[in-house]
């Protein structure tokens, strides 16, 4: 015959049970999932632009002073129509016009990949560019580069239960070199914070598009901000991939 345990042994062997099975929930729970395990949506793989509006600002190099659409400041209209390439160039300053600002509305193919958990890698194959989108916490100060310091964070919605999940990637670009807005010289400064909302849409016939929608706040070269919606087609195959280094006038 089983003899029954002393209440106080039961009632401790419980407590024990239960403060086990709390530190596996805390546990659990207090264990962030990585970035890309909580991605509500799918940013990985070539993308090529759509160029269907401003293809004479897009495709092409306008001539100086064509600053139609963007809301300049007077100092913004001064700068701009100072524009010299030649000095560019003697300054190894080609890639001005390449900086995530100016790059994001370019001819541009770009490769969405993560470099780790935590962090996205964008290379594009025009300027030879690549800019990190951090989920962790802020990297080390560095130096201002063409491609600044991107945080991002996911806008999750949906997923209660049992709704379909969806959501998108905001991203915030800072520490940036100054550079051009536009490929002939409209300039935005190193104190613009370039905001990002990416989104993509699946259609029936298995095609994918990602609409980068963004917005730059220049305190310095813009009197209100300047916002586009801009397009990408993903691509089945890389064969079109295709390099090609900063050039400050084509």
């Amino acid at each position: 015959m089983r003899r029954a345990l002393p209440s106080t042994i039961a009632l401790s062997l419980v407590a024990v049970l239960v403060v086990d099975a709390e530190a596996q929930t805390r546990g659990a729970r207090g264990t962030p999932a990585s970035a890309r395990a909580e991605a509500p949506i799918d940013l990985t793989g070539q993308w090529v632009a759509i160029i269907s509006e401003d293809w004479r600002w897009r495709m092409i190099t306008p001539p100086k002073g064509d600053i139609v659409s963007i809301p300049l400041s007077l100092q913004g209209q001064q700068t701009a129509e100072a524009w010299d390439p030649d000095k560019d160039e003697a300054a190894g300053q080609q890639c001005k016009a390449y900086g995530a600002p100016g790059l994001m509305r370019g001819p541009i193919r770009m490769r969405i990949a993560w470099q780790d958990d935590n962090t996205i890698k964008l290379e594009t194959d025009y300027g030879t560019q690549t800019r990190l989108l951090r989920f962790a916490a802020a990297a080390p100060s560095a130096p201002r580069s063409w491609q600044g310091q991107t945080s991002a964070q996911w806008i999750v919605r949906g997923g209660g239960r049992g709704a379909p999940r969806f959501g998108s990637l905001k991203t915030v670009t800072t520490n940036l070199r100054a550079g051009y807005l536009r490929k002939n010289g409209v300039p935005y400064s190193e104190r613009a914070v370039f905001t990002e909302h990416w989104d993509v849409h699946s259609l029936p016939t298995g095609d994918k598009y990602l609409v980068n929608t963004n917005v730059v706040d220049d305190p310095v070269f813009l009197q209100a901000p300047f916002q586009t919606a801009i397009h990408y087609k993903l691509e089945r195959d890389s064969s079109k991939w295709d390099p090609t280094p900063c050039d400050a006038r084509f």
